[in-house]
């Protein structure tokens, strides 16, 4: 029985409105390869069988075509249940239109052919392409994020049967806003402007001023995705096109379906997890009781089809600005995520081949954190790197600190800042929905089992991104044994010395080890 009194047979018989509504719809997807996209498409294959063409914007790749990107795609672990349920990768490709082009580039660098197909016959627009990196270099995150922004809008004004154009931005782009309401915001500089200056300037003079127009914005990614949006706006409040901005918070891995855990990258908490999990993260400068905001990336997929369906359905025009957020109804500290993620790679799923124990600690303290990178990080990285070259053997973890503290001064920003978000629209939306689709387009966070989540990622993560699988669960628990009595040692170790040296300068503390109350021969000895 669901919790409203209704029989599973009952349930299942209600209609789903939101799967009728993409019935015959043509849906032009940008962004389809990425980590949201590729959940998306499994999503509108798996519950509107009915659906049109699905038309995907797609560049050629490290010497693979468009089309050979896609068949990679379907034949991935994600797409399993679908093919499953479909019979095979062909029956998906046949609803799949590649339409070969680059949102970074000029016109999308897609044929006159091509555009003319996709103005005749495009119902939903849903550009979700974009840089996600925060570091990225200016001049490349504006002519993704902002200028390809524009050529997707000047594209949806064209196409005759829009019925609908869906932007991707993020709920973190107006960080001077501490609560971010459901409404537009003045763009932190002209996104015309801006796209015209980095057209014609070389890269070196742009990051010479980019400094100056990030101004108190701490990365590229959130100045170039609040440009996007304002081209957005600008349309719709000309009345242009019908348009929506959707705002979610951090996007992380799937909760419930179709596969629990799964994610195609290590952004985010995952690859904190997966750093801390490996014992080479173990001092972190953050507020330990300060939170995100996170939304697997189901939940966001969910997100978008229901808002879709609303307002093709209801016309709301008033809700054209959503945030997706989770923090109104769940909040997970720094520290519990830690210590969840911690006690789960510890005790139940350890990773393979971990360099140390893992262990550490989140720092309030700046310096106390440099000091500890210094002894836990980058000295033992150094030693080990040495011990490598001397085998023969490539030297790696200088490599990777160098990369993890470039991540953390991104990182930091956020850990140590606190935002919240207004939600109301998806909220009210949701009420909308009868048992069914609150089933099958779950939005909610009734039901979520933090730690059962966490274990879920950290399984997927040793998978599908390390690619340790279950046969190798007992030797890596023999090693994490291990390595739980070599930190014990070493620690002893590091503390006996350090008593020893200050038994030297201390007369009392010398005579607890036997040895001469006189400071300075033991100096001269040790």
């Amino acid at each position: 029985m669901s919790s409203e009194g209704y029989s599973a047979t009952e349930v299942d018989a209600m209609t789903d409105r939101i799967a009728a509504t993409f019935t015959g719809l043509n849906v032009l997807v940008t962004g389809g390869t990425g980590f949201m996209g590729k959940v998306l498409i499994e999503k509108l294959l798996r519950k509107c069988p009915d659906i049109g063409q699905i038309y995907l914007l797609v560049r050629p790749k490290k010497g693979k075509t468009p089309k050979q990107r896609l068949e990679e795609l379907f034949h991935g672990e994600l797409f399993e249940k679908l093919r499953d349920m479909r019979g095979g990768v062909e029956p998906l490709l046949q609803k799949m239109t590649l339409i070969a082009g680059d949102v970074s580039e000029p016109d999308l660098a897609i044929s006159e052919a091509d555009r003319q197909m996709l103005i005749d016959e495009v119902d939903i627009i849903i550009h979700a392409a974009a840089t996600i990196r925060f570091d990225e270099e200016l001049k490349k995150a504006v002519l993704l994020n902002v200028r390809g922004t524009k050529l997707m809008v000047e594209l949806g004004k064209q196409c005759k049967k829009l019925k609908l154009f869906i932007h991707i931005s993020t709920a973190y782009c107006h960080l001077h806003e501490k609560l971010l309401e459901e409404k537009p915001y003045p763009p932190p500089a002209d996104p015309h402007q801006i796209i015209q200056a980095v057209e014609w300037m070389d890269e070196e003079t742009i990051a010479q001023l980019t400094p100056k127009l990030l101004n108190k914005l701490p990365n590229s990614y959130a100045f170039t995705k609040a440009l996007g949006e304002a081209l957005v706006v600008e349309a719709m409040e000309a009345g242009l096109m019908p348009a929506m901005i959707l705002r979610p918070s951090i996007v992380i891995p799937i909760w419930q379906e179709p596969l629990p855990g799964w994610t195609d990258n290590i952004n985010g908490p995952t690859g904190l997890l997966i750093g801390a999990g490996k014992g080479v993260i173990r001092t972190m400068y953050c507020k330990s009781n300060s939170y995100a905001d996170y939304l697997p990336v189901d939940v966001f997929i969910n997100g978008i089809m229901i808002v879709a369906w609303n307002y093709i359905t209801y016309g709301d025009k008033k809700s054209t600005v959503i945030n997706f957020t989770s923090s109104a109804e769940i909040k997970v500290t720094w520290l519990e995520m830690i210590d969840a993620g911690r006690e789960i790679i510890m005790n139940r799923v350890p990773l393979n081949g971990v360099v140390w124990y893992p262990g550490g600690s989140m720092k309030h303290s700046r310096l106390y954190h440099n000091i500890c990178a210094f002894f836990f990080h980058w000295l033992p990285a150094m030693l080990i790197d040495t011990l490598l070259f001397c085998l023969g053997y490539k030297p790696i973890l200088m490599r990777v600190h160098r990369r993890i503290s470039k991540g953390f001064e991104v990182f930091e920003y956020y850990t140590n800042n606190q935002w919240d978000f207004k939600s109301d629209i998806a909220q009210t939306v949701r009420k909308r929905l009868n048992t069914k689709e609150r089933r099958d387009y779950k939005v909610d966070a009734v039901g979520l089992d933090i730690m059962k989540y966490f274990e879920d990622c950290i399984k997927a993560a040793r998978i599908y991104i390390l690619k340790e699988y279950d046969d190798t669960l007992p030797a890596a628990r023999r090693h994490m044994r291990v390595m739980w009595w070599v930190d014990v040692i070493a620690q002893c170790l590091f503390w006996g010395l350090i008593l020893y040296w200050v038994s030297g300068w201390f007369p009392g503390v010398s005579s607890m080890f036997g040895t001469s109350s006189e400071p300075a021969p033991s100096v001269l000895a040790a």
